[in-house]
């Protein structure tokens, strides 16, 4: 059962209005102000014109200006003498102007109000309609965000229609849905592994107790032999716990970086490793040109220890490991070895994962090596490349934020 989810309540205890109302209020609150703005200049413009209109039909002449002729030829006009009007209108007409023009703007002013209120509940009807349309796509996003658990994360959205603001948020949580998907896939695919790897070196100490030691008598070559076979599955062990922590630590990320030689520690790696390399007929090609880069110095030699230590064990007796740094390129990393096709490439950096196979098949490694180098290069926020070589073998290509002239530079 998940925890109910606190619903958002204002200071009275009553939930705030919902998306929806607030924007029907907002429409169908522009559309009559619009519309009250519109009816009141008709209104007023009606008003004035039945005023003029009913003052000339019933006998008010309008004054004629200073200086203007009269109709017969004559003039010039002289001022009018008093009220302006050539003729004085009776008390009667006055009267009947008067209510004639009321009757008409009662009549336009009852037309008004009706239109009004028509316009009103129209307005609300609509703007409630066309909030609705216009959230339809986050009701859509919402109720799929609420659906889905660790168990349906393939569902999408898929938002239909063009492209827009709804439609990019839609197409960005279903990008979000993808790299959980992705990521929750890795973490059981990881923690099967994972199990698996820890349970055989225990399965391997249990079988050599139980038949080495299950005898009466143990002679000495035996008892040395069962204790051989139980250091090499607890060394094994071993390395499978020290990978994991530092995978655990790589993904963390660094808290603390500094400037760090990184041709200086290829050739400390390449010394290291070299005896291992020189058992099995393997040549280092070391072309080495000075690179300084921002990080971790543990991470990075770690880093470099197991680009050497999966290039000597993913190759063949009398193969080369060359071994290039510059500013340029950053690190290259390019072993002979056997034919690797390109779509196998990308599976090799997954955790406990080699060509041809899930699982580590020997006791060599515990399957973690590229995997801690992929963890180890986005720790430093850089960048790992692998292509397979056409007679053979891999070239990794990493790029790490660099430290040039006081001041960090990104080199691709």
């Amino acid at each position: 059962m998940h925890p109910a989810r606190p619903r958002l309540r204002g200071r009275t205890g009553h939930r705030p209005p919902t998306v929806r109302v607030r924007l029907t209020v907002l429409y169908s609150g522009l559309f009559l102000l619009s519309s009250t703005i519109l009816l009141a200049v008709i209104y007023l413009c009606t008003q004035r014109r039945i005023t003029g209109t009913l003052t000339v039909e019933l006998g008010e002449t309008p004054p004629l200006p200073p200086g203007a002729w009269l109709p017969d030829g004559t003039g010039p006009h002289p001022p009018p003498p008093s009220a302006g009007l050539t003729d004085k209108v009776p008390p009667e007409v006055e009267q009947a102007i008067s209510h004639a023009e009321d009757a008409m703007l009662a009549q336009l002013l009852t037309v008004s109000l009706i239109a009004w209120v028509v316009l009103s509940l129209t307005s609300i009807v609509v703007g409630w309609w066309l909030a609705g349309h216009v959230l339809r796509p986050v009701h859509r996003i919402t109720t799929t965000a609420q659906r889905l658990s660790w168990e349906n994360l393939h569902e999408r959205i898929a938002l239909p229609g063009p492209r827009g603001e709804f439609k990019d948020l839609a197409d960005t949580f279903d990008d979000l849905l993808a790299r959980l998907q992705r990521a929750f896939d890795s973490q059981r695919r990881f923690i099967a592994n994972a199990s698996h790897e820890l349970r055989t070196p225990l399965t391997i100490q249990r079988a050599t107790l139980q038949i080495g030691l299950g005898g009466a008598s143990v002679s000495p070559e035996k008892l040395a032999t069962v204790r051989q076979q139980l250091l090499n599955a607890n060394r094994r062990a071993e390395r499978l716990i020290d990978g994991l922590l530092l995978l655990a630590q790589s993904d963390r990320g660094l808290h603390h970086r500094e400037s760090v030689a990184l041709h200086e520690k290829a050739a400390a790696v390449a010394d290291q490793q070299a005896a291992d390399a020189k058992a099995v007929g393997i040549t280092l090609h070391l072309h080495l040109r000075p690179v300084t880069v921002l990080g971790d110095p543990v991470l990075l030699s770690q880093l470099l220890t197991n680009l050497v230590q999966n290039a000597i064990r993913h190759n063949h007796p009398g193969g080369d490991i060359h071994i290039h740094t510059s500013a340029q390129q950053g690190l290259i990393v390019r072993n002979t070895g056997p034919l690797v096709p390109a779509e196998a490439v990308p599976d090799l950096f997954e955790p406990f994962r080699r060509f041809g196979t899930e699982r580590i098949g020997s006791a060599q490694g515990a399957g973690l090596g590229l995997s801690i180098v992929r963890s180890i290069i986005q720790a430093h926020t850089g960048t790992v490349a692998a292509h397979p070589n056409p007679s053979g073998g891999l070239e990794i290509h990493i790029t790490l934020p660099q430290h040039l002239a006081g001041r960090p530079l990104f080199v691709s």
